[in-house]
């Protein structure tokens, strides 16, 4: 029996772009407890994996919405009202992630603490927020409602 061949459009970025923004949240989770139980290395994996899994996922949000178009949100008004707030606010912090993302790794590779640390309380939320809402934004556009592609 033959084995089929996987197929791959881009229908299927979104679900890969949302299980990478679920990982990339895990994963700050994952990094966060075992920085609080004091095992540096292996916060440092789980830190550098949840960068690298984020990156992964501009890179296919980007091709995703270059080769679909814009999709409009199909729910009604008081959702929408909901849906744009959450949207807005998602997209506004993703926007300082990379740059709070880079500098926060670069004062804990450098092995600048304090510096690491001050910039971590902004960035660990920041970011955890954004990997959270951008779950809520892929549930609400998805599954809530169906898609409208423009």
């Amino acid at each position: 029996m033959p084995i089929a061949a996987f197929e791959f459009s881009a229908r299927d970025f979104p679900t890969v772009n949302v299980s990478l923004n679920a990982l990339a949240g895990v994963l700050l989770i994952v990094g966060f407890v075992l920085i609080k139980q004091r095992k540096e290395r292996a916060h440092k994996i789980a830190m550098l994996s949840a960068f690298f899994v984020s990156v992964a996922f501009l890179a296919c949000y980007l091709a995703y919405h270059y080769t679909a178009g814009h999709v409009r949100f199909g729910g009604p008004p008081p959702i929408s009202y909901i849906y744009y707030a959450i949207l807005i606010s998602h997209v506004l912090l993703a926007m300082t992630v990379p740059v709070l993302a880079l500098a926060t790794i670069y004062f804990g590779l450098t092995d600048q603490r304090l510096r690491h640390r001050r910039w971590a309380r902004w960035t660990y939320p920041i970011w955890l927020y954004v990997s959270i809402t951008g779950v809520v934004v892929y549930w609400m556009v998805y599954w809530l409602y169906p898609p409208v592609v423009a």
